[in-house]
């Protein structure tokens, strides 16, 4: 049974993600670990649940969402894994934490592994499904585990509201229509894990979220 566990790193309050199994293969989504403090909690975790990380995956590239990116693969080993279309947005980086007045924490991991809409993604004895929900950035992509009942969500849904898109790249209708076609057909009860705050399902936010 694959497990979730959720950290709450940099100054944006940013959601990073290690999920396992009972191999101990894990995958680790969105790494923002940004302070020396945070790198050590992710890799404390990983040493004393006695994990291997096989995957780096960013579920959309905005700056929260990968500042470890380049630390996670140098110590992990991994290659970076996006869809193709967030390549715009990782390769401003640089430029949008000057917007931000955030220090440069080293120059920004170049992907190797693209990830395609539909596309199984494999660790232990785990499945995920990528999914395209585009419309807080270009190509977001969200991860279920049909078997665990769990999303992945990355910054497409949260707790009774919605990611930004006022963002380059962001459109509003399009997120609506990702969330409506691609998440709100999944059972109810499964848990989404979202790229802030605190976890719910996909039938609280059908009947509770005021944007849908």
């Amino acid at each position: 049974m694959a497990q979730v566990q959720q950290f709450e790193f940099n100054p944006f309050a940013e959601n990073t993600y290690i999920v396992w199994d009972e191999t101990g293969e894990c995958i680790i989504f969105d790494p923002g670990c940004y302070h020396r403090d945070e790198e050590r909690q992710l890799v404390n975790f990983i040493t004393e649940h006695d994990l291997k990380p096989v995957r780096l995956i960013n579920t959309h590239c905005h700056l929260d969402h990968v500042f470890g990116n380049r630390f996670v693969a140098d110590t992990c080993g991994l290659e970076l894994e996006i869809h193709r279309g967030e390549l715009p947005v990782l390769n401003s980086f640089e430029s949008v934490c000057r917007g931000y007045g955030i220090p440069v924490n080293g120059s920004q991991l170049v992907p190797t592994v693209f990830i395609e809409d539909n596309q199984r993604i494999r660790f232990g004895n785990t499945e995920l499904l990528a999914l395209f929900t585009p419309g807080h950035s270009p190509a977001s992509l969200s991860f279920y585990c049909e078997k665990d009942g769990f999303l992945i969500a990355g910054d497409v849904l949260f707790l009774e509201s919605i990611g930004r898109t006022d963002l380059p790249g962001g459109d509003t209708n399009t997120l609506l229509s990702s969330i409506r076609t691609r998440l709100f057909v999944l059972p109810g009860e499964t848990i989404v894990w979202p790229g802030h705050g605190p976890s719910t399902t996909i039938r609280h936010e059908m009947e509770y979220n005021p944007f849908l």
